[in-house]
């Protein structure tokens, strides 16, 4: 994991070290989960790296700010995350849950794993040969899988014990921590974000998909904890 600032964060320091502390856990159980996961189908995983950072960094995506929420950059395979993302979560999302801060995480992680899948460069060409509709639409399929795969991230977590302490990798999140993963995913919604800074919302500018698409495909993932259920491409409808 790594560290990236140029800006002084909002947060106390008592709670950056808390969100870096959970950051650190929560990126280690991706890697040991995915890891599992490419090692059951005859794959290595690569695992990506976590940068922290306030106000803004340097990418091989070019700058990060603050205003773009966390990203996934696939050109260094690093998961970019503003500490104050978190400041967002407490007072727009009303979320700032452990675990609704882990599906946040889970959720980049989870394109890293379509990186390493060949999905997202399939994807990203694809984009490159329609019109803007059809490459939104490809957009709302790769976020709700990614979403799908945060949700398989957290049924494995909570379910798996650690061999060297007995103790599993995640706490099983209660009903209360699971609704409120669930409600930063719908909070992050196109329709809900949309409505919020502009009035209305338009399906064919989505480019994450709909408060309730979010939400079930997360829910999906946590049930199944199975990758192959996050299959957002032969679905009849995300």
């Amino acid at each position: 994991m790594g560290t990236g600032s140029t800006q002084t964060s909002q947060l106390k320091p008592q709670e950056e070290a808390e969100l870096n502390e959970l950051a650190r856990v929560v990126l280690a159980d991706t890697e040991k989960a995915w890891g599992s996961y490419f090692k059951q189908h005859g794959q290595n995983y690569t695992p990506t790296t976590l940068v922290l950072y306030n106000g803004g960094t340097s990418t091989a995506c070019g700058m990060g700010q603050s205003a773009m929420g966390p990203f996934y950059c696939p050109g260094d395979q690093k998961v970019y995350l503003d500490l104050d993302f978190y400041r967002d979560m407490q007072t727009k999302l009303n979320s700032a849950s452990d675990a609704a801060f882990a599906y946040v995480i889970a959720h980049e992680v989870g394109h890293h794993v379509q990186n390493l899948l060949g999905i997202l460069p399939k994807v990203h060409r694809m984009q490159q040969q329609v019109g803007k509709k059809e490459a939104n639409a490809l957009s709302v399929k790769l976020e709700l899988q990614a979403d799908c795969y945060a949700g398989v991230w957290m049924h494995w977590a909570s379910t798996t014990r650690d061999p060297a302490t007995g103790a599993y990798y995640l706490n099983t999140p209660t009903a209360d921590e699971v609704l409120g993963a669930l409600q930063t995913a719908q909070a992050i919604g196109d329709d809900r974000l949309q409505a919020r800074y502009q009035g209305t919302s338009n399906p064919e500018t989505w480019t994450h998909g709909s408060a309730n698409q979010r939400a079930a495909w997360l829910q999906r993932g946590l049930d199944s904890g199975e990758i192959a259920t996050c299959d957002t491409w032969s679905a009849p409808r995300v």
